[in-house]
Formats: structure tokens, C-alpha cells, sequence
């Protein structure tokens, strides 16, 4: 499942954008919707990875047997929106870079999974120290 969220923030960052991807997936293991952090291309502040996944998916009658994979922690803005929608599972690729609201998630109820993935640290690592004034728009430190 990370595999497609990597997938996500590589095309992201093939398009000038920052590399972070997501991907829905139902319990069952089939993809719904898939999508990466438009902020940059879109000069839209609200296209994050998990936004652009979640409008790529299209409505659902549920979203309890459902899965977020995001290549890094989801921020508060992201993780409202899986509470809001009642996701049953969150899998981030990482959260040393951010570590946005995974303990609130679990908090609500929400199985959170972090599988300290060192690809996705270096991913965005990169990303960070080639410009760090794009990353500090929106989640960074100014």
C-alpha cells in the first residue's frame, strides 16, 4: 500500500510540488483513489496528499472499512478530515519529519500504524533541505 503512496509523492515531486503522497485503499486491499500534494502546482494551500486521494476516491457510503496511507503523518488539517469521514485506519509512512495528528487520531479511536519509513524520511528530507521556504508555507518552521 505505501508502494502507491511513494508513487504519489514521486510524480508530486516530478511536477515541482513537495513529495508527500496518499492513497485509499478498502479493508479488503482494494485501491480506491490515490493522489499527492498539489499545493505548489495548484497554488491551492488546501491540496494536500490526503485531500487530492480523498476527491480522487469519489463518494463512498462509508468510510469505517477504509484506509489512509500518506507517505508522511497526516497534518491537523488531513487528520480532521479522517476523523470527520470516520476512517477506520491510517498507515503513515513516517512521522520524523512531522509529526502532525497521529496521537489524536489514536486518541479518537483510529488505528494508527507508523512504519518509520527511512525511504519516505530521505524522500522528503531532500525535498526539505533543497527548499525549505516552500516546506515553511504550510508546515514548517519559520
Amino acid at each position: 500500500m505505501l508502494a502507491v503512496a511513494l508513487e504519489e509523492a514521486r510524480t508530486g515531486l516530478c511536477e515541482g510540488g513537495i513529495p508527500i503522497g496518499a492513497a485509499i485503499f478498502h479493508c479488503d486491499g482494494s485501491l480506491l483513489g490515490r493522489g499527492h500534494n498539489r499545493r505548489v502546482q495548484h497554488s491551492d494551500p488546501s491540496s494536500h496528499g490526503e485531500t487530492d486521494a480523498f476527491r480522487n476516491a469519489g463518494r463512498q457510503r462509508s468510510y469505517r472499512n477504509l484506509i489512509m496511507v500518506t507517505t508522511l503523518a497526516p497534518c491537523w488539517y488531513c487528520s480532521g478530515l479522517i476523523r470527520q469521514f470516520g476512517f477506520s485506519t491510517v498507515i503513515a509512512g513516517e512521522s520524523r519529519t512531522f509529526r502532525g495528528g497521529l496521537e489524536w487520531l489514536r486518541e479518537c479511536g483510529v488505528e494508527v500504524i507508523d512504519l518509520d519509513s527511512q525511504e519516505c524520511v530521505d524522500l522528503l528530507g531532500g525535498f526539505i533541505a533543497s527548499h525549505p521556504e516552500i516546506w515553511n508555507e504550510d508546515i514548517g518552521e519559520e
